[in-house]
């Protein structure tokens, strides 16, 4: 599998009650090109990861509506998207109108990046947005059909760019990591989000050494 077809399988998934942040348009935020151009920023970062020695994949659960819903950047939101093309020497443009938007969850994720030299890629064991019927702007887990769909793509992208490590965020992105990546160190830290986040930054304070 190359970049180009991961980013065509990702782009593929059409779901109820799932925004596909590289084929949907928002109608009330996103730029005519949003989609287009997500689809071209995703290809864009695991082509350069593919090229580059990843030292870790850190996973979460499913994009957020204020986060990746918005950027197509897992754990990443419209703030902190910059941070994401230095670190992989791409460009990262703007999808939506209006002021960027933060999120909880991204800026405590990049706060431990922003002092990690090594190359972190950031990723969901659901990769697109779920949220719950009649409600386009809330954040749902993703279901056990879901979740079969997202470990497949997760094996592609572990054999795309080649982690050395895995770093699940949370209980539900251990569970897939380890079934996904039997021939990788799994490492869990705590999700930052309901109080995690001192223990999140301990966690990851230790592993790198900081």
């Amino acid at each position: 599998m190359t970049p180009k077809d991961f980013v065509e399988k990702v782009s593929s998934i059409h779901k109820d009650n799932v925004f596909n942040p590289y084929w949907d348009i928002c109608a009330k935020y996103d730029k005519p090109n949003a989609a287009q151009g997500r689809r071209e920023t995703l290809f864009n970062l695991v082509n350069a990861a593919s090229q580059m020695n990843v030292n870790s994949l850190w996973i979460g659960r499913d994009l957020g509506h204020k986060g990746g819903r918005r950027t197509g950047l897992a754990l990443t939101d419209e703030v902190r998207a910059s941070a994401v093309g230095k670190r992989w020497g791409i460009n990262v443009p703007r999808f939506t109108y209006g002021e960027p938007v933060s999120e909880m969850t991204a800026t405590v994720i990049w706060s431990m990046l922003s002092n990690i030299d090594e190359n972190v890629f950031l990723w969901n064991v659901f990769p697109l947005h779920p949220y719950s019927p009649g409600n386009y702007f809330s954040n749902r887990n993703h279901n056990a059909e879901e979740r079969r769909i997202g470990e497949e793509i997760l094996y592609d992208l572990i054999n795309l760019i080649g982690p050395k490590r895995v770093v699940a965020i949370g209980n539900d992105a251990e569970t897939s990591a380890k079934r996904v990546c039997k021939n990788l160190e799994v490492v869990k830290f705590r999700h930052p989000s309901y109080g995690g986040k001192n223990i999140f930054v301990q966690q990851a304070q230790q592993l790198y050494g900081m």
